[in-house]
């Protein structure tokens, strides 16, 4: 399934990107640590390129803890990379992350500090900042794409950060890279096929996370090793049968893809450091 998904607001945030990177001191780039490669958009390479940068990955409470410690070690191998792991809920773990980034930037300037937060769709930016803040500034949701224009906010140790809207790059040709980040919700489900990402989801759960499909939805092992065959099982389960006893392979679907986002299977990653084909740089 190839996706070519570049509304006019995305178009809009490339060109202000560009603009304002160069007046920050450093960038926030925030992932989604169950997918920290799929989630990292090569667009931001060339637009941060002259920019200090610091990788967080984001959603750490929802991604597996062994999966994620790979990841970390994986970002601290690569020349002049900076990696921390947060849930951004959490105040501790996420002012840490600001530290990290403020412990990067010259000291002893007048001004401010210019600190900008960047990141695909739905990778938890907007909830980072509010953290930060204290108090409610940016708006957050569940969905792709709820910021739409550039916010700043002031903190109180002389930071001023700068949220972003959400930017995939224009043609996603990768399917792997498509469908884990259709399934982690950074792409609008109007633009997906619920069945095709269950199924694609589905192989990987079986494969990795077999006694947490089993505790979930009360299946017995051995699981099928096909997807379509998994989520089948599970919407038996579940009693999405239609009319005649057809299964409803659209419910059966979202209800994996809704639970897996929502953390209801448990702590689960999408990708390692070992199974994931870096992108080209667009």
């Amino acid at each position: 399934m190839d996706i070519q998904w570049f509304p006019g607001h995305m178009r809009e945030t490339k060109e202000l990107l560009k603009k304002a990177v160069s007046k920050v001191d450093v960038v926030m780039e925030i992932l989604d640590a169950r997918i920290p490669i799929s989630s990292s958009n090569p667009l931001l390479d060339k637009i941060c390129n002259n920019v200090l940068r610091i990788k967080v990955l984001n959603k750490n409470d929802l991604a597996d803890p062994e999966t994620t410690r790979l990841w970390l070690e994986y970002f601290r191998q690569q020349p002049a990379t900076k990696a921390i792991a947060i849930t951004g809920t959490e105040s501790s773990g996420t002012w840490k992350a600001a530290d990290l980034c403020l412990q990067k930037v010259n000291k002893g300037r007048a001004r401010r500090t210019r600190m900008m937060v960047v990141g695909i769709p739905n990778t938890g930016k907007s909830t980072i900042i509010n953290t930060l803040a204290g108090k409610k500034i940016a708006r957050t949701g569940d969905v792709p794409a709820i910021t739409r224009q550039q916010q700043r906010t002031g903190l109180k140790n002389g930071v001023d950060i700068y949220d972003t809207p959400g930017i995939l790059w224009p043609v996603m040709d990768n399917q792997e890279t498509t469908y884990r980040l259709a399934a982690s919700g950074a792409i609008s489900d109007t633009a997906i096929d619920y069945t095709e990402i269950a199924c694609f989801t589905a192989e990987i759960l079986v494969k990795h996370y077999p006694a947490l499909l089993c505790e979930r939805y009360k299946l017995s092992e051995p699981l099928p090793s096909e997807g379509l065959a998994l989520v089948e099982a599970i919407g038996a389960k579940r009693g999405c049968l239609q009319k005649g006893g057809t299964l409803n392979y659209q419910k059966a679907s979202e209800i994996l893809i809704r639970e897996l986002r929502a953390g209801k299977l448990g702590r689960i990653s999408l990708e390692t450091p070992n199974d994931t084909i870096p992108m080209e740089t667009i």
